[in-house]
């Protein structure tokens, strides 16, 4: 039998950058699906972005076929392409200055390493259903962290 493949969907949003933002993250795996949300007072997109697929990738319990849709070419080519270079280079960047997020970097590839996963990018806001209700569960975070206060 084969594994089942889990698909995560990605977002994160920040009103003002840095401001009060969210990240939100769609599961779905052989027929069924999960939502997932949360939120932080002060933060950054890229910062938002970046949790969205750690706090999915957390949830699995097992290793796994993962596929991960980000509308973030920052995650996707960071994760995929930039961050043997930032390792190699004792996490600097080409410029030798420090990697921006590194504590988020740092957590997303030591999760990454537990599974197999396909890194794809989706253009954000041009109506990819999977990426469109994970930008409404971002959203959702920052407008219930806002009802909060």
């Amino acid at each position: 039998m084969t594994e089942a493949v889990v698909e995560i969907y990605a977002d994160g949003a920040c009103r003002g950058n840095p401001g009060p933002g969210g990240w939100g993250a769609l599961l779905r795996t052989r027929g069924r699906e999960r939502e997932l949300w949360g939120g932080e007072p002060a933060t950054t997109n890229n910062r938002m972005e970046l949790l969205a697929v750690i706090r999915a990738l957390e949830t699995l319990r097992r290793r796994c076929a993962v596929r991960v849709y980000t509308d973030s070419q920052y995650v996707q080519k960071g994760i995929s392409e930039w961050i043997l270079d930032w390792k190699r280079r004792g996490w600097r960047t080409a410029s030798k200055s420090p990697v921006k997020n590194l504590d988020l970097w740092q957590r997303l590839d030591a999760l990454a390493q537990g599974h197999e996963i396909e890194w794809h990018w989706v253009r954000g806001h041009a109506g990819h259903e999977g990426n469109e209700r994970a930008d409404a569960l971002a959203n959702r975070a920052i407008d219930e962290m806002a009802l909060q206060r």
